[in-house]
C-alpha cells in the first residue's frame, strides 16, 4: 500500500465539492428520489481522484489548512497492482 500523499484541489474543485453537498429541491414524482448531497459529493470526490490519481475513498483533510488540501492514497494501474503483488 502507497503512503498517504497530500494534495491540493483547485478553487473550482472546492466550488464543484461545495455545491454538490448542498441540499437540491425536488418533487418526489413516481417515486424517483434524486441523488442525495452526499452521493453527489462522493461522485465529485471519485471524479477528482481519476483526474488527480488518488483513490477517492481514501481523502481525509489536512488540520491547520484551508480546505483545499487533503492527504489520500495515490491510485495503482493493474501493472503496478501485479508488480507489487509479485514482491
Amino acid at each position: 500500500m502507497y503512503p498517504r500523499t497530500e494534495y491540493e484541489m483547485t478553487e473550482d474543485d472546492l466550488n464543484e465539492l461545495v455545491k454538490a453537498c448542498k441540499p437540491t429541491p425536488c418533487m418526489l414524482i413516481g417515486g424517483y428520489a434524486p441523488a442525495t448531497p452526499q452521493e453527489n459529493a462522493i461522485r465529485v470526490w471519485k471524479n477528482l481522484g481519476e483526474k488527480m490519481g488518488f483513490d477517492h475513498m481514501t481523502a481525509w483533510p489536512v488540520y491547520g489548512k484551508e480546505s483545499r488540501f487533503f492527504t489520500a492514497i495515490p491510485s495503482e494501474t493493474e501493472q503496478q497492482r501485479e508488480e507489487r503483488k509479485e514482491e
